[in-house]
This record gives C-alpha cells, sequence and structure tokens, in this order.
C-alpha cells in the first residue's frame, strides 16, 4: 500500500451541485489527484449510484482509486474502496465483503489508539485530523504535527492528513509524514474546472 501517496481529492455535495461534479473531479484527476472519495450523505440511492459509477470510470480512466464515504452496500455493487468514520460500521466486516485488495480508509481523529485498531480490522491507510480549521467539519477533535511523526515512525500503513489542508499548510504535514493529503474546499471551492485543475498539480507537485 505504500504506493499511496499524493493528492486526496474529497467530493463536497454543495461545492460541486449542479453540473460542478463531474467537471470539477475530472480536473482535479487530471491534475494529479491520486485517490477520490465520494462523500455525499444524501438518501437518494439512485443519483448517488449513477454518480458513484460515473466517477469510477472517471479513476479508471485517469489512473486513479475511488473510495465511497461511508457506504459499503455501494462500495460493494461498484467494486471500489470505502472510507469508514468512527461510527459507519465495522472495518472487519468491509474488509471481508469487499475482498483483500479493496482499499479502505479509517478516520482516526487523533487518536493513536483508534489508528492501532484500525490496522488489526484491515484498513489500508489511517486518516488523521483535522490538523486546522475545517469547513466540512468544524467541530472535529483537532490532531498536531507530532501526531503525524508519531503515527508515521509507528504505522506501517499510509497515513492521510485531513482538516483544512491548503497550499500554504500541506507541505508542512508532508514534511511529518502524511503520505496523502485530503483535500475539500482549497480544491473544489473555484471558479472554474480550469482552475481546480491548475490547484490539484500545485498539490501533486508537493509530492515530486
Amino acid at each position: 500500500m505504500s504506493q499511496l501517496r499524493g493528492l486526496y481529492a474529497i467530493t463536497d455535495s454543495q461545492l460541486l451541485a449542479g453540473e460542478r461534479l463531474l467537471p470539477y473531479v475530472e480536473a482535479a484527476l487530471r491534475g494529479g489527484a491520486r485517490l477520490l472519495q465520494y462523500r455525499d450523505k444524501s438518501a437518494d440511492q439512485e443519483r448517488r449510484y449513477a454518480e458513484a459509477a460515473a466517477l469510477a470510470e472517471l479513476c479508471a480512466r485517469h489512473g486513479a482509486s475511488l473510495i465511497i464515504n461511508d457506504d459499503l452496500a455501494l462500495a460493494e455493487r461498484l467494486g471500489v474502496g470505502l472510507h469508514l468514520g468512527q461510527d459507519d460500521g465495522s472495518l472487519a466486516e468491509a474488509r471481508c465483503r469487499l475482498g483483500p485488495d479493496a482499499l479502505l480508509g479509517a478516520t482516526c481523529h487523533a487518536r493513536l489508539d483508534l489508528a492501532e485498531r484500525a490496522v488489526t480490522e484491515g484498513a489500508s491507510y489511517l486518516a488523521f485530523g483535522r490538523f486546522f480549521n475545517s469547513n466540512t467539519k468544524p467541530g472535529a477533535p483537532a490532531a498536531t504535527p507530532q501526531l503525524l511523526d508519531e503515527a508515521a515512525r509507528r504505522f506501517a500503513l499510509p497515513v492521510v492528513a485531513i482538516g483544512g489542508v491548503t497550499l500554504g499548510n500541506a507541505p508542512g504535514l508532508i514534511a511529518r509524514g502524511a503520505s496523502l493529503v485530503a483535500v475539500v474546499h482549497a480544491l473544489f471551492a473555484a471558479d472554474s474546472a480550469a482552475e481546480v485543475e491548475r490547484r490539484a498539480r500545485a498539490f501533486a507537485a508537493l509530492f515530486t
């Protein structure tokens, strides 16, 4: 799993409303996003399936991997990866149902004990955060750069830094051991697909 490195783009149903989802995501993938998480908490199963299937196709075309947020059935149906928060169900069950090769991510907040458990339950990567003030999760526990040092030292799995990540603060997180930076607003809160691509390239360049 150590090849997991770079920009981790996460969709936002408000930022990518209307006709923006596919062109903006494709722009992020063209710019070098390695992972894409489809995050949509709505109850419209049909639309979510159609959108996720279209995103899976885009990811395949650009050599990236699709991760579904918190919907094991949808991930299973599409044969793609899954990300689970602490209250989103069992990682061990997801690993069992998705098979040994599926990408499986776990939210660990700012706690190494949660990461420890995720490792034993079959996670492919460990997501820590928030590191900075975040529009998406304003109340999430705050993680420190020292936590990244410790996680990178203790675990063989790729470590994801999430929460208020920008082009300005990402280099410090990467230097402390983040294999991937997960970005929502600093990537997709843009006026055009071209601007999304420009930002994605700038994030991807931080890893070269």
